[in-house]
C-alpha cells in the first residue's frame, strides 16, 4: 500500500481502489454480459418493461393532435390519375432497336409472362398509356408486332412524339424501355420473388422469340432497398470478422506475447458484443452504420485504451513487480487517461446527436453507447485478465516487438524537433491555418443511394436509367393560382416553366399539361388550346391538373449523381420561378420532390458539422483545461487535434470530393479518436515534469513512455479503417480512406507538432499558474 499512501490525487486513489476489487469487477462483467445475451436472444424482456407507458403517451398525442383524424375539406375526385412512373419494381429492358418485329414480339411476350406471375398485380408500360386523342379512343403508341417496315417507322415517330412515352417509358433513342410493376406482396415469399425471378421470367419468355436481343435488369424502390439491406447484413458480418481478426493479429505482432495478446484482444471484443446487444434495446441496430461501422470503431477505440494500459502493466511487470502490484500500478497510472480519452471521444460522437439528419443522430448515439461499453470492458477485463494465470507471463516479448525496435529510430526525430521547436511550432500553426482556409471550400453533397455498391443488378439498372432516361427519381414544379385566373394565363405560365426547365441539360423530360396539349393536333390561342384539355381522359388530365384545387404540376426526372451537381441547377430554376411569380402575381410556383428536399436540407449537414465540431472542440478544450489546470496547455492541444481534420478536408477539396454524410461522421468521430493519443502524451508529460526536470527532458521521457503505445494504436486503428476500403459501397470506401488518412496525420501531429508546441509555449513549471 506504499504507493497508494503516497498518491495525492483523488483519481489515482480511485483507480487503486478499483484495481483492488476483483469481485466487483467480476460482478460488473457478469451483469453486462447477461444483459447482452438477453439483448441478442429476446430484448423484449427488457423493453416491455418500459413500452406500455410510451404507447399510452403516443396514443394521447395522436388523439390530441389537431385535425389528425380529419379528412381534407375538398376530397379528390373519384378518378385515379395516370402516372408514368412509380411501382414497386422497375424492369429496365434494353435492345439494339425496339422498333423491329422481333423486339416488339419479344417484349409483348415478356410482359404477358410477367403478368401471369402471382406476385405481379399490374404492369405499367407504353401500351398502358391512355389514348392521347380528342375522342378518348384507346390506342397503342407502339406498332403491331407484324407491322411492315413503313408502319414500323410511322410507329417509331408516333411513339417518340408522344410526351407520355418518350423520356418516361422509353428512351429517346428507342433502345431502353421501362416496365413498372406493382406487386401483390401476399405472394412475395422470398427476396428473389421481387428481383431475379422477375428478370429471369421475362428473359426466358423473350428468348422464345428468334432473333430477339432483349436484356432485362431489375431496379426500382423494392430491389434497391433490398440490395441496401443485403449489403448491410453482408458487410456487418464481414467487417466484424475482419475487425476481430485485426485485433488479434495486430496484438500478436505488436506484443509478441500470447498472454498480452489474449487479454488485449478480449477487452474490445467484449465491448463490441455489449454494444451491439444494447443497441437492440433502443431499436438502433438497423441504422446503416450500426452493424458496419460501429463495431470497427468501437473495437478500435477500446483497443487503443487496452494497448496503453497493457504497455504500462507489462512495463511494471518487467521492472520486478509481481502480477498484483503491476496491475494496480498500471491501472492507477493509465486509468485516468483512459477515462479522459473515452470522455473526449464520446463528446465527439455525442455532438452528432443534435444533428438534423436521423441517420447521423442515431449513429452518434450508437457510438456514445459503444465508447462507454468498451471503457467498462477495458477496466474490467484487463485487471481480471492480468490477475489470472495469463498474467504470469505478461512481460514475455517486452521490447521485442516490431514497434519497440523501431521506436529508437523515431527518438532522434523528436530530439531534432525539440532543437528546432520555434520553427516547427510556427509551421504547425501556419499550416493548420492554411488548411482551414482550404477546407472552407468544401461544398455539401448527398446521393439518394450512396450506400449502394456498383456490383448489384439494381444499382447497375439505376445507373443505366441515369444515362438513358435522365434518372429514376422525379421532381416537380407545383403551380397554384387565385380564383380570378383565366385558363389562357395558366398555359402561358406553363410554357414559361417549360422553357426554364428545357434550358437545363441535367433536367430530364419535363411533363405536364403544356406537353399534353402540344401533342394534340391543331393550333390556336392559349385559351382555345386549354379547351382541348377537357376532351382528354379524366385520369390523364388530372395527372397534372386539378381545377377544383386550382393547382397544376410539371414533373421532370432527376439523376442520382449528387446534390452538389444539381445545387446550381435548382438555384437557377428557383430564381427563374421567383421571376415568373413576379411576372404573374396571381400564381405561386415552387419546387418539390425528394431531390429538392435533400438539396434544401443538405445545408443543414454543413451546419451540423460546424456545430458538432465546434461544440466538441470547445468542450474537449474545456475538459483538458480543467483536468490539467492550464488554459495554455488546453490551447496547445488544439493544433495537434485540428490539424488531422483540416488535412483530410484539404485532401477532399484537392480530390474534388464533397462534404457528405459519411464525411461528416468521419470528421466528428476522428476529433474524438485523434485527441486520445494527445491526452496520453500530455498525461505522461505532466507526470514526468518536476522540479529537477526541464520541459525538454519531460517531453523526451513522455515520448519514451508512451511512444510505443502511440505507434501501436495508430497502426491498429489505420489497419481497421482500411478494412472498409475493400467494401463494395462507395461510402464505406470513402469512410475507410478518410479515417486512415486522418489517424495517420494525427500521429504525425502528436510526434512532430505537439513536442514542439509544448517545448515552445509550455514554459511554466506549474501548469495551474497560468490559469
Amino acid at each position: 500500500m506504499e504507493e497508494a499512501q503516497k498518491a495525492t490525487s483523488l483519481s489515482t486513489r480511485l483507480f487503486y481502489w478499483w484495481a483492488d476489487r476483483p469481485i466487483l469487477q467480476l460482478l460488473v462483467l457478469v451483469l453486462a454480459t447477461s444483459l447482452s445475451l438477453i439483448g441478442f436472444i429476446q430484448p423484449s424482456l427488457i423493453t416491455n418493461l418500459f413500452s406500455s407507458s410510451e404507447i399510452q403517451q403516443q396514443q394521447k398525442s395522436v388523439a390530441s393532435e389537431p385535425g389528425a383524424l380529419l379528412e381534407s375539406d375538398q376530397p379528390p375526385p373519384d378518378v385515379t390519375p395516370f402516372r408514368v412512373g412509380g411501382g414497386d419494381v422497375t424492369i429496365v429492358v434494353t435492345s439494339h432497336d425496339f422498333f423491329t418485329q422481333e423486339s416488339l414480339t419479344a417484349i409483348r411476350t415478356a410482359v404477358d409472362a410477367l403478368q401471369d406471375l402471382p406476385q405481379v398485380r399490374s404492369i405499367l408500360w407504353i401500351e398502358s398509356i391512355p389514348g392521347l386523342n380528342l375522342f378518348g379512343l384507346p390506342e397503342s403508341p407502339l406498332p403491331r408486332s407484324d407491322a411492315s417496315e413503313r408502319q414500323m417507322e410511322l410507329g417509331r415517330e408516333r411513339t417518340l412524339g408522344n410526351p407520355l412515352a418518350v423520356g418516361q417509358l422509353i428512351s429517346s433513342d428507342g433502345k431502353t424501355l421501362l416496365l413498372h410493376l406493382n406487386l401483390d406482396w401476399f405472394f412475395v415469399t422470398s427476396d428473389t420473388a421481387c428481383t431475379s425471378d422477375l428478370s429471369e421470367t421475362a428473359a426466358a419468355a423473350a428468348s422464345t422469340v428468334p432473333g430477339s436481343d432483349l436484356k432485362f435488369q431489375v431496379t426500382g424502390q423494392a430491389p434497391l432497398n433490398l440490395l441496401m439491406r443485403q449489403n448491410h447484413v453482408r458487410d456487418a458480418w464481414r467487417y466484424q470478422l475482419i475487425g476481430y481478426c485485426i485485433m488479434i493479429v495486430s496484438a500478436l505482432v505488436l506484443f509478441r506475447g500470447f498472454s498480452a495478446v489474449v487479454i488485449v484482444a478480449v477487452a474490445p471484443a467484449l465491448g463490441v458484443f455489449w454494444t451491439m446487444s444494447f443497441l437492440r434495446f433502443f431499436d438502433l441496430e438497423q441504422n446503416p452504420f450500426s452493424d458496419v461501422i460501429v463495431p470497427i470503431l468501437v473495437s478500435l477505440v477500446g483497443l487503443t485504451d487496452a494497448v496503453h494500459m497493457m504497455v504500462e502493466i507489462r512495463s511494471q511487470r518487467a521492472s520486478g513487480h509481481d502480477v498484483r502490484e503491476a496491475t494496480r500500478r498500471g491501472v492507477a497510472k493509465v486509468g485516468m487517461a483512459c477515462v479522459l480519452t473515452s470522455l473526449t471521444t464520446a463528446i465527439g460522437f455525442a455532438s452528432l446527436i443534435w444533428a438534423h439528419h436521423q441517420i447521423v443522430r442515431e449513429f452518434g448515439l450508437c457510438c456514445v453507447m459503444g465508447v462507454f461499453c468498451t471503457l467498462v470492458s477495458v477496466l474490467t477485463v484487463l485487471p481480471l485478465g492480468c490477475r489470472s494465470p495469463l498474467g504470469r507471463r505478461l512481460h514475455v516479448g517486452l521490447g521485442k516487438s516490431l514497434v519497440d525496435r523501431q521506436l529508437n529510430r523515431i527518438g532522434p526525430v523528436v530530439a531534432w524537433v525539440l532543437k528546432n521547436d520555434r520553427k516547427v511550432a510556427w509551421i504547425a500553426i501556419g499550416s493548420t491555418a492554411v488548411l482551414v482556409a482550404i477546407c472552407s471550400q468544401l461544398t455539401p453533397d448527398e446521393k439518394r443511394f450512396g450506400l449502394l455498391g456498383d456490383s448489384g443488378e439494381a444499382a447497375q439498372g439505376l445507373r443505366h436509367l441515369d444515362d438513358a432516361m435522365g434518372g429514376l427519381e422525379f421532381a416537380y414544379v407545383n403551380i397554384t393560382w387565385k380564383r380570378s385566373v383565366e385558363d389562357s394565363q395558366l398555359l402561358k405560365i406553363l410554357e414559361d416553366v417549360n422553357d426554364v426547365l428545357a434550358a437545363e441539360p441535367l433536367i430530364g423530360h419535363p411533363l405536364g399539361v403544356r406537353e399534353l396539349l402540344a401533342a394534340l393536333p391543331g393550333e390556336g390561342e392559349p385559351a382555345e388550346r386549354m379547351t382541348l384539355l377537357e376532351l382528354l381522359p379524366a385520369e390523364l388530365k388530372r395527372a397534372f391538373y386539378t381545377p377544383e384545387n386550382r393547382s397544376a404540376t410539371v414533373q421532370f426526372r432527376v439523376k442520382d449523381i449528387g446534390i452538389a451537381k444539381y445545387g446550381p441547377v435548382f438555384e437557377r430554376i428557383e430564381k427563374s420561378l421567383r421571376e415568373l411569380s413576379d411576372k404573374y402575381p396571381d400564381f405561386t410556383l415552387e419546387l418539390s420532390g425528394g431531390a429538392i428536399w435533400r438539396w434544401h436540407n443538405i445545408y443543414r449537414i454543413v451546419t451540423d458539422l460546424a456545430t458538432s465540431l465546434g461544440t466538441a472542440s470547445i468542450i474537449i478544450w474545456l475538459v483538458l483545461t480543467i483536468v490539467y489546470g492550464s488554459i495554455r496547455i488546453g490551447l496547445i492541444s488544439i493544433i495537434p487535434n485540428v490539424f488531422p481534420l483540416v488535412a483530410t478536408g484539404a485532401m477532399l477539396v484537392i480530390a474534388g470530393q464533397h462534404l457528405e454524410i459519411v464525411t461528416v461522421c468521419v470528421f466528428t468521430i476522428c476529433i474524438g479518436i485523434a485527441v486520445d493519443d494527445t491526452i496520453h502524451f500530455l498525461t505522461r508529460f505532466a507526470g514526468e515534469r518536476g522540479a529537477d526536470v526541464d520541459d525538454r527532458q519531460a517531453i523526451q521521457r513522455a515520448f519514451t513512455g508512451v511512444g510505443s503505445a502511440l505507434l501501436m494504436t495508430t497502426i491498429v486503428l489505420v489497419a481497421g479503417m482500411l478494412t472498409a476500403v475493400t467494401a463494395d459501397a462507395r461510402d464505406a470506401r470513402l469512410f475507410g480512406t478518410m479515417g486512415a488518412l486522418t489517424l495517420s496525420t494525427a500521429l504525425f501531429a502528436d510526434i512532430i507538432f505537439l513536442p514542439a508546441l509544448l517545448s515552445r509555449f509550455a514554459r511554466s513549471k506549474s501548469w495551474g499558474c497560468d490559469t
